[in-house]
């Protein structure tokens, strides 16, 4: 017998993987032994070899060992098996794009850490925060000094997509008022007065009625030659048509 088949040490040398191992697979059913011996050793047959190969290459595709057991030991054509490949390929197209959007989070993580020259865990949190959902708005915030950062922290705490909508929709008003100024529109046409009332409503929603905050929206604006080199200059392109179209809206409101 000690020639037919192989002990559970000798089985995990041969194949490059622990006793412990084995002894896990034959727990959870994937690989039981052919035989054991009369002192109740675990016994490997060549049969038993050739599947715990299939296993292993299976794991290094990154099969799941629930997968291995459950669909693929119990594929019966190459086209079952290929399709099963297939499946795996685009897992894996998936991982390694989350991870490469990992190790840019990581690089833009330690470009703001050197920027700073001073240890802050909690805006690491929240630029980590941005990045992990995909919204590059994170600059935004870096620039905003802390009783901004507070009122977003108290008003969207718990609503974080409230405050992205927001961000999203002055970013589609920018590139509104982009438009109506590059061709010349009035500041007091019906189309720049719409603009005006979905900016201030935008306003309003954003310091929650707080005006008080509007003069640190201001100086926030004001600091925008620290921003983000796109949106700075859209901004900028955009501050005295804004002034002149808001100043309309706002006479039309007091007359």
């Amino acid at each position: 017998m000690d020639k037919e088949f192989l002990t559970v040490g000798e089985l995990a040398r041969l194949m490059g993987t622990t006793v412990r191992t084995l002894q896990y697979y034959d727990q959870e059913g994937l690989l039981k032994p052919s035989a054991k011996s009369e002192g109740g050793r675990r016994l490997y047959s060549t049969k038993d070899i050739v599947k715990l190969h299939q296993i292993l290459s299976f794991k290094y595709l990154g099969f799941s060992l629930e997968e291995i057991r459950n669909r693929l030991l119990t594929l019966d054509t190459p086209q079952d098996v290929a399709m099963a490949l297939e499946h795996q390929k685009l897992a894996i197209r998936e991982e390694i794009e989350a991870l490469q959007e990992a190790l840019q989070a990581v690089s833009k993580l330690e470009e703001e850490v050197l920027a700073d020259q001073e240890v802050d865990f909690t805006k690491y949190a929240e630029i980590i925060g941005f990045l992990k959902t995909g919204n590059q708005g994170y600059w935004v915030w870096k620039h905003m000094d802390e009783p901004l950062r507070h009122h977003i922290r108290d008003r969207f705490g718990e609503d974080a997509d409230a405050g992205l909508k927001i961000y999203e929709a002055y970013k589609e008003m920018v590139e509104e008022a982009l438009i109506l100024k590059r061709r010349g529109e009035a500041a007091d046409s019906a189309l720049s007065q719409e603009l005006a009332d979905r900016w201030w409503n935008m306003v309003l929603e954003f310091t929650g009625g707080d005006l008080n905050l509007i003069v640190q929206l201001e100086a926030f604006n004001n600091a925008k030659g620290e921003w983000n080199n796109e949106m700075a200059k859209k901004q900028q392109e955009i501050d005295a048509f804004m002034n002149a179209v808001l100043h309309c809206y706002f006479d039309g409101k007091i007359s």
